[in-house]
């Protein structure tokens, strides 16, 4: 009786927890952000300190986009910044995410292939930087890319044939 009493409380936390998972909202971005904030361990100008905060909303976050509409954070420019840190693999769950533009700053390490997930991009710059690693393959899964900005950073190899499929990218 106590295992199966177990087992129904196991599986009722593990329904609970895949429910909690698959409802995305402004948290959801808001958590993506903040994992990101933590993985910046410099910012001199202090442009994150002093705005990002769970105490405001993350649509009136330096840098940051909502649409409209689904009130969901659809751009991030933290371009020119000085930043210097890792992109984690929250990053992906910003999944309303139409642009990026991290150019020119020291982000380093490799990209997170968590970032297949946001299918919405349509911009993004990483230009200026210091990512290594390969350049991700998997940039071919984001069917809405337009423009692709990655130079001036250290990837090796070469460009996947996975890009050669858009139309309409723009390298």
């Amino acid at each position: 009786m106590e295992k199966a009493f177990t087992i129904f409380l196991s599986t009722l936390f593990l329904l609970m927890d895949s429910s909690l998972m698959t409802q995305t909202n402004i948290t959801t971005d808001q958590l993506a952000l903040l994992s990101l904030r933590s993985q910046i361990i410099s910012d001199p100008f202090h442009f994150l300190d002093e705005s990002w905060s769970p105490a405001t909303s993350v649509c009136h976050w330096v840098g940051v986009t909502c649409g409209s509409r689904h009130q969901r954070v659809k751009s991030l420019n933290l371009s020119n910044m000085a930043l210097i840190g890792r992109i984690p693999g929250e990053f992906g769950n910003l999944s309303f995410l139409v642009s990026l533009d991290l150019g020119r700053n020291n982000f380093h390490g490799n990209l997170p292939q968590e970032m297949t997930r946001l299918c919405r991009l349509k911009f993004l710059d990483l230009s200026f930087n210091n990512f290594s690693g390969k350049v991700p393959s998997w940039f071919g899964f984001l069917h809405q890319l337009q423009f692709l900005y990655l130079g001036n950073n250290s990837f090796t190899g070469s460009i996947p044939s996975s890009f050669l499929i858009f139309p309409n990218l723009r390298l």
